[in-house]
């Protein structure tokens, strides 16, 4: 049964066949019909309530039933929804009517034939844009859902460690002990050279392998307590505290840098050697606390520096 809640828009500039159109729907059960006398008018409505049917006709003046077609498809694409357009039309040739579905057209009505072939038509349009439009929220409810899980997810599919968002998390709460115990905080971030090159040079698999095998070494090179991720394909982050600031050296990191540098990775082609940049960022309370994203620049400002001169970077958090 049609719905008579559906809303249509009636698009055309004779009065009598606007009358003939309504009588027509009325007829067949819809009572949520609105008119308007032009193309722009007919704009001007779908942006402020939009109908799901319209019924337009075909030649207008100043703009025609095609080109407001483009217009309403371009405002669909942008509002995620679909309406369903019929056009009413007197001209016959299958070039006319492939050149008008080509143009987003969903369905002809003969004006010839109005009476007869209108309501069974829009019975199915209302059944047909009901469903698209269903779909098309269904598909955003989705989109949404899994944009809320990538916002909480904390790790990072291509090696199981944390990813940039467990790295916020816990360098905040690392900032916080440090803060609330006089621990320094430390930000080790970890880059492998010439990725791009790797990616071009060898198969995903080996690259992959690779990533593997640094990860599971890091793991071992890092007390148990120290968090590391993987924040982006070609860098790494470790966060960990020390009972003084003056620990937070490139001497007390050395065996990160060295265990990525100086032993080679067995993958399936054979043993294969990584070269790594490091830098440190470091906070105290006596210098002042950062805040999380601070910390992030400061050792990203740091790794450019270790890019530039091939060693170790230290940078000390000093509040302004």
């Amino acid at each position: 049964m049609p719905s008579p809640d559906t809303s249509i828009l009636v698009v055309d500039d004779a009065k009598f066949s606007t009358t003939v159109i309504t009588r027509t729907l009325k007829s067949g059960g819809y009572s949520n019909i609105h008119h308007v006398g032009s193309a722009r008018d007919a704009l001007k409505f779908q942006e402020n309530s939009p109908a799901s049917i319209i019924i337009a006709d075909w030649l207008m003046p100043e703009m025609d039933g095609l080109e407001m077609t483009r217009h309403i498809r371009q405002n669909d694409e942008v509002t995620n929804r679909y309406t369903y357009i019929i056009m009413l039309t007197a001209k016959d040739g299958v070039e006319a009517l492939r050149h008008a579905f080509e143009e987003g057209i969903d369905d002809f009505v003969n004006k010839s034939f109005m009476q007869q072939q209108l309501l069974p038509r829009v019975f199915a349009a209302e059944r047909l844009v009901d469903n698209q439009n269903r779909l098309l929220r269904s598909n955003q409810q989705l989109l949404d859902a899994n944009r809320a899980l990538q916002a909480f997810n904390t790790v990072d599919t291509q090696t199981g460690l944390g990813n940039h968002n467990y790295t916020l998390q816990q360098l905040k709460a690392t900032l916080n002990h440090s803060d609330s115990r006089g621990d320094a905080t430390c930000l080790i971030l970890l880059r492998i050279k010439d990725w791009d090159r790797l990616i071009k040079q060898h198969p995903a698999h080996i690259v992959d392998e690779l990533l593997t095998g640094a990860s599971r070494r890091l793991r071992n090179l890092v007390r148990p307590l120290d968090n590391i991720a993987h924040i982006d394909n070609a860098t790494f982050a470790i966060i960990t505290h020390q009972p003084d600031i003056s620990l937070c050296t490139a001497a007390s990191y050395r065996r990160i840098y060295d265990g990525i540098n100086l032993r080679a990775f067995k993958t399936s082609i054979g043993y294969l050697s990584l070269t790594a940049n490091m830098a440190l960022a470091s906070a105290h309370r006596d210098f002042g606390i950062p805040d999380v994203n601070s910390l992030l620049n400061l050792g990203h400002k740091e790794l450019e520096k270790a890019v530039s001169s091939g060693t170790i970077s230290e940078g000390f958090y000093r509040q302004m």
